[in-house]
């Protein structure tokens, strides 16, 4: 006797099928649409596909009779929905009588969109917990939360492949800050710091450059590795390094980078005078602020500043001499066009990125490992720069 053939390729749709469909094509929606060419060419090519698989178990194809004692045959069919581009699909899966019949296909596609469903949850912040609760409730599969960690554990190499990855030779303006973060170390509890560096490139659109897990709280000294760290990944120059107020942070980028020039983010500056301010006071001494860092230019901005000294120089001299002593690298902006100077002044690019890093963080009190950290840190950044699709609004 001749041997069965039961390869999966003598199910696909033959030329003159596909041929046939395409001679019914008048627009776009009949190749594209819930109803169109593509989507019932997918349908046609999977129901073909399990009917292969279900005759490599049962030792005979549809075409042929039995001809054997396979103590199983075939058993009509059942309508199962799945997923695909074009949106959901109905399909016919071909049953056997003895009901063993269970479609790697299927199950392979299944375990596919379970695993991209729980990554996409976890990227949000979803508690292990509750991915689990979701899951059974949907799919009606229990997965324990060592599961959950072994799917999303398959995007490591891409952790590691995206925080090492060369960078460009120049970046116009990045901007450096770090949030805090509680990780389990030997037995220990620790408030450890996250450092982040966001660029703009010189199109103008985003890029973070990498997420740093530092040994305790943030450190000029840490912040001198990381900056180290983008020199070996092949920046040659940073124009402008946006920072918060951290002593030492502008010798620790100039000294990898001595060309930079340091912008001082004028809203922490503020936040900090404000806390030598009453409360009653509040409220007009920041006016008399505005008048600084919202001058036309440098020289009315020092003019201005004199004038605010002498206002308040007696009753807050600590807040006045915050100001003096920080003025060059407070009033970097000012040598740059007005349109540019508010993405210049403050770190607020970086803040609101760090405020959607919380949002996903917040859920996780206590993170049991460094590489659990870079791990959800990452797919949630894969969530948030998906957005950053057109450059910073006047940046050229």
């Amino acid at each position: 006797m001749a041997q069965t053939k039961t390869n999966r390729e003598e199910y696909i749709p033959k030329v003159e099928v596909i041929e046939n469909e395409l001679a019914r094509v008048e627009n776009l929606d009949d190749f594209f649409g819930k109803e169109g060419v593509f989507a019932r060419l997918f349908s046609k090519t999977i129901e073909a596909m399990l009917e292969g698989e279900l005759s490599e178990q049962l030792g005979y194809s549809k075409y042929e009779s039995k001809g054997r004692n396979s103590g199983n045959s075939r058993n009509g069919k059942r309508s199962v929905q799945i997923n695909s581009s074009t949106g959901s699909q109905e399909i016919s899966v071909p049953r056997d009588r003895k009901g063993e019949f269970k479609p790697m296909l299927l199950e392979e596609k299944r375990t596919n969109e379970l695993e991209e469903k729980i990554t996409v949850m976890y990227a949000k912040g979803t508690s292990t917990r509750d991915i689990a609760d979701v899951v059974k409730e949907v799919y009606g599969v229990e997965v324990s939360e060592s599961t959950i960690s072994t799917i999303t554990d398959k995007v490591w190499a891409l952790v590691e492949e995206w925080q090492r990855r060369p960078l460009e030779e120049i970046y116009p303006i990045i901007y450096l800050d770090a949030l805090h973060i509680k990780i389990r170390r030997n037995g220990k509890i620790e408030s450890v710091a996250m450092y982040v560096v966001l660029a703009l490139d010189t199109e103008g659109h985003k890029d973070v450059l990498g997420h740093w897990i530092g040994d305790g709280g943030e450190g000029a000294n840490f912040w001198l590795s990381v900056v180290t760290d983008l020199q070996s990944r092949g920046v040659k120059d940073v124009f402008i390094a946006c920072v918060d107020g951290l002593q030492g942070f502008a010798d620790a980028i100039q000294a990898i980078f001595p060309r930079t020039i340091v912008q001082r983010c004028v809203v922490h500056q503020i936040r900090n005078s404000l806390k030598y301010v009453t409360s009653t006071d509040r409220k007009e001494f920041l006016d008399s602020l505005k008048t600084v860092y919202k001058a036309p230019t440098r020289e009315e901005a020092e003019t201005n500043l004199l004038l605010v000294a002498e206002q308040w120089g007696d009753k807050y001299p600590a807040a006045i001499r915050s100001w003096e002593n920080n003025w060059a690298e407070l009033s970097t902006f000012f040598d740059y066009p007005a349109e540019m100077r508010r993405i210049i002044y403050t770190t607020n690019t970086i803040e609101g990125y760090n405020r959607q890093l919380r949002k996903v963080i917040k859920n996780k009190a206590v993170f049991p490992t460094d590489k659990s950290v870079r791990k959800l840190l990452y797919l949630a950044h894969t969530d948030i720069a998906k957005k950053w699709t057109m450059p910073i609004f006047s940046f050229r």
